[in-house]
């Protein structure tokens, strides 16, 4: 299995980013897909899911800006991020699952992809 983030990068506040994982070495339809964050001291969050049912997720902070999305063809998730603010500014993993129940955490999730930095500055 592998999975692979692209995307990062640093960008000034109320700029964009679009985040792409690539997965392969499993039927990628057959898992859910999300996108956490992390930054240094704190836990892994759930930014944005989507199960294979199309339902989305999104994290209070990040509804109306961020936009999660896949391509089942190319096997490619994407996290579109717009209006991004300084509070946006972590590592952002990529991660394959069963789902879940009120919002993605990452013990639910068995498949990650290499974090790739965001930084937003002022």
């Amino acid at each position: 299995v592998q999975v692979t983030v692209s995307g990062g990068g640093s960008v000034q506040a109320g700029g964009s980013l679009r985040l792409s994982c690539t997965a392969s070495g499993y039927t990628y339809s057959d898992y859910s897909m999300a996108w956490f964050r992390q930054v240094p001291g704190k836990e892994r969050e759930g930014v944005a899911g989507i199960d294979n049912d199309g339902i989305t997720w999104y994290a209070d902070s990040v509804k109306g800006r961020f936009t999660i999305s896949q391509d089942y063809a190319k096997n490619t998730l994407y996290l579109q991020m717009n209006s991004l603010k300084p509070d946006d500014t972590a590592m952002y993993y990529c991660a394959a699952g069963r789902g879940w129940y009120v919002e993605p955490i990452p013990v639910d999730f068995d498949y990650w992809g290499q974090g790739t930095q965001v930084t937003v500055s002022s």
